[in-house]
């Protein structure tokens, strides 16, 4: 035969391709094809681990060591939401905004209070000594302390009076008791105060 009459290799039809012609035209017009066959893959779901939970107690041993283990936890994490102010952690007297008012009111102060117990120590002590000229002394240092703290209390409770009116003017608290709480603050030593200083040394409030 001339190889002008012999067809070409891509006049070919394939096999396949054919085949799947066939398919598409016998199916119906309502069909819908997979999303296999239009290769659309499917991704998968990660597989989502399970919750860890305690290992269950052999004995009442060890259900009481984990019970204690379980106290211990909270209690650390009532004590650090307490220092670091969490409302749901505090006590009923360091709730609301009026006294995280006065607690910043304070902190923002150096308070002669704060040294008032420091000094009632060196006051003690000059006094159990046996000489009247130190007793003497240790007895003016202490009326001079005494007199320091009431005139800072004093100070303490007006600011607190004049804030809380400004930024609670509806307040329900007692002023007597707002003053307490700060002069209370006050006679603590800032490290030792709870819930902890929000503010620094001469912080505007």
């Amino acid at each position: 035969m001339s190889p002008l009459f012999r067809r070409k290799p891509e006049e070919a039809a394939p096999t396949e391709v054919e085949a799947v012609t066939t398919d598409a035209e016998n199916r119906p017009r309502s069909y819908t094809p997979s999303k296999k066959e239009l290769g659309v893959v499917t991704p998968k779901r990660a597989a989502v681990g399970r919750r860890v939970q305690d290992k269950a107690p052999e004995n009442r041993k060890e259900a009481y060591k984990q019970m204690r283990e379980r106290q211990r936890a909270e209690r650390a994490e009532a004590n650090e939401g307490m220092r670091n102010g969490d409302e749901r952690y505090l006590l009923a007297r360091d709730r609301g905004p009026e006294r995280s008012l006065v607690r910043d009111i304070v902190d923002s102060r150096r308070t002669v209070g704060s040294w008032f117990i420091a000094g009632a120590v060196v006051v003690l002590i000059g006094s159990s000594v046996p000489n009247r000229t130190i007793q003497n002394i240790s007895t003016l240092i202490w009326a001079l302390l005494a007199l320091a703290v009431m005139v800072d209390s004093i100070l303490i409770a007006r600011k607190i009076k004049k804030l809380v009116k400004e930024r609670f003017p509806q307040t329900t608290q007692r002023m007597g008791s707002l003053y307490l709480y700060g002069i209370m603050r006050g006679l603590t030593f800032r490290r030792m105060r709870i819930p902890k200083s929000k503010v620094e040394y001469g912080d505007r409030i």
